[in-house]
């Protein structure tokens, strides 16, 4: 083997790991959010779980992938150790398929159907199919085809030229020296570990291993251990991936490391075993890229199906290699794990938004009844409730800045500009929230008396700021485009009861019917609510706008006007006659 079959191998594991990442990640964008969808449809049934962890590893082609993204959810909050065990044992067969795809350029023979299934004959096509898809359909779908198809070639390309690279070590004794001393069971685990560990990922190091196999000096003795190895390899990035996670998170890892090496060992123990009586035939033969899918799917088959019914013994045992933390904080919903899955990343940060408008709509709601009757543990809530959206912000901003650096489809981008400028609104609708209730304890301290006119002034404008925050938030919650209309008509209603409130205070301070005191704290009053309903229509209108991707709030309000006008003014008199003073 001369120098530039080395550069030619290198070159084709540069090409093959490309390739399967491409691949990958083209697989995991035109599945979009439905990876979501999917993982949130689990059970407590371990099998259910095994069925969808095989159904999103084939789909991402990585079992590390899936592992990881099981480690955020667990970490978040929204799956149960229960849950990720099964979703475990799952990624574990569901990353045989790959395998079996690499093992098609080892077919042989020369009829039709043959040849049309080797890689060296549909790739190119796939390839010429890829690119046109790619470069001059403007449809996001049809561009994510072919950037698979495309990473497919790139795979195949450089399994083969790893392949061509190493067929002449066959005549190299060294070299086949080398794959007897690793028929040692204990070695061949250790290699197989210690490559996967390095490469990360089960995918990656089985299909070098297909390919070092065109030489005829890798057996079923020495691939058998090397296989088993590659899939406790493939745990250490969970294992990497748990650091900085609550404590279920850290035992979902430690559960498939316990899971790959008991099952490893096990089945170690079985065959060799077996062997020592029976004496296979087959053990000193050379394998070739079918057999070494067959030996490590049969290896995770026969693995999930002796573990799946012990699943929660599995549980137990993570639970007692992990002790429970009193300290540690319960909820950790957005996952650094996750961002690496920009679909999920976002469905995650869409539930972080719903708990913030939550706690938005209800600080408002206690802060405007405040106005009628003080209420010290309400007041101490809504100032917490205000650190807690705070709190939120700045997290989800972190968190979406970082999702905006992942490659994003179209949907995606929507969903991540809708959020950033609705959080924004959010925290400024918590702020307001407190501000009542400042303006609710001076009334109370300085026990400010108004005027039953007054009064009954304030009482109107409260029901219209509370209609307002109902109508946003649940438009936004149930992502109800028609509800969400009703703001604008609304927000501009409540602007012409601050002014006129105003107006009629003024006429009140010339009869000598209230203060200046009064005044001021009526002012901060009406100021408060007409921001409100401007942060409430800066919502309503980030949702509507988000399905024309164009973010124009003041353009989008005169086209309302133009396009809708008799829609509009009908629901704005409307909304005048229900909170006419």
């Amino acid at each position: 083997m001369s120098i530039f079959n080395l550069f030619t191998l290198l070159g084709g594991l540069a090409m093959f790991l490309y390739g399967m990442d491409v691949m990958g990640k083209g697989l995991e964008k035109q599945a979009g959010s439905r990876l979501h969808s999917i993982l949130e449809k689990l059970t407590s049934s371990p099998f259910k779980g095994f069925i969808l962890g095989l159904i999103v590893t084939a789909i991402v082609q990585s079992s590390s992938a899936t592992t990881v993204m099981v480690v955020g959810f667990v970490n978040s909050g929204f799956m149960t150790l229960a849950q990720a065990i099964g979703v475990i044992m799952g990624a574990n067969v569901g990353t045989t398929v790959t395998a079996w795809i690499l093992s098609l350029s080892g077919l042989q023979g020369d009829s039709f159907f043959v040849t049309l299934l080797k890689p060296s004959t549909f790739a190119p096509i796939l390839a010429f199919i890829g690119i046109v898809l790619y470069m001059a359909s403007k449809k996001e779908k049809n561009k994510n085809i072919g950037v698979i198809f495309l990473g497919f070639t790139i795979l195949m390309t450089g399994m083969d030229l790893m392949s061509g690279a190493v067929k002449p070590l066959s005549q190299v004794p060294e070299f086949t020296q080398l794959f007897t001393v690793f028929s040692n069971p204990i070695l061949g685990l250790l290699i197989g570990a210690l490559l996967t560990a390095v490469i990360q990922s089960s995918s990656a190091s089985v299909g070098i291993l297909q390919a070092l196999s065109v030489t005829g000096a890798v057996t079923y003795g020495s691939a058998i251990p090397i296989i088993l190895g590659q899939n406790i390899g493939t745990c250490v990035t969970a294992l990497l991936s748990c650091f900085g996670a609550n404590i279920n998170a850290k035992r979902t890892a430690v559960v498939h490391l316990y899971f790959n090496i008991i099952g490893s060992i096990s089945f170690m123990i079985l065959f060799y075993s077996a062997n020592a009586i029976f004496k296979f035939a087959f053990i000193n033969d050379s394998i070739n890229a079918a057999g070494i899918a067959v030996v490590h799917t049969l290896f995770n088959v026969t693995a999930t199906a002796v573990m799946l019914p012990l699943a929660s013994v599995l549980e137990k045992l993570a639970c007692a290699t992990i002790k429970d933390d009193k300290k540690e904080e319960k909820f950790q919903l957005l996952d650094e794990r996750l961002i690496q899955t920009p679909a999920i990343a976002v469905e995650q940060s869409k539930k972080m938004v719903r708990l913030m408008a939550t706690e938005a709509h209800d600080s408002v709601i206690k802060s405007l009844s405040l106005l009628d009757s003080w209420n010290e543990q309400s007041s101490e809530e809504i100032i917490i409730s205000e650190k807690t959206v705070d709190k939120y912000e700045d997290k989800l901003s972190t968190y979406l800045l970082k999702i905006s650096n992942q490659d994003l489809n179209k949907e995606e981008s929507r969903e991540l500009t809708k959020i950033l400028h609705v959080i924004g609104d959010l925290e400024r609708i918590s702020d307001h929230s407190v501000n009542l209730v400042k303006i609710a304890e001076e009334i109370k301290t300085k026990k400010i008396a108004f005027s039953s006119n007054a009064i009954d002034e304030i009482e109107v404008l409260k029901k219209a700021t509370v209609e307002i925050i109902d109508t946003t938030m649940t438009a936004y919650l149930d992502n109800d485009f028609t509800l969400a209309l009703q703001t604008q008509p609304l927000e501009k209603v409540i602007d012409e009861l601050a002014y006129e409130i105003k107006n009629l205070h003024i006429e009140r301070l010339k009869n000598n019917d209230c203060t200046i005191q009064h005044g001021f704290i009526l002012s901060d009053l009406l100021n408060n609510c007409k921001r409100l309903a401007d942060h409430c229509s800066n919502i309503s209108i980030a949702l509507i706008e988000s399905e024309t991707d164009s973010f124009a709030p003041h353009g989008y309000v005169k086209n309302l006007k133009k396009q809708s006008a008799e829609n509009y003014y009908a629901l704005l008199e409307e909304k005048r006659t229900k909170y006419k003073i």
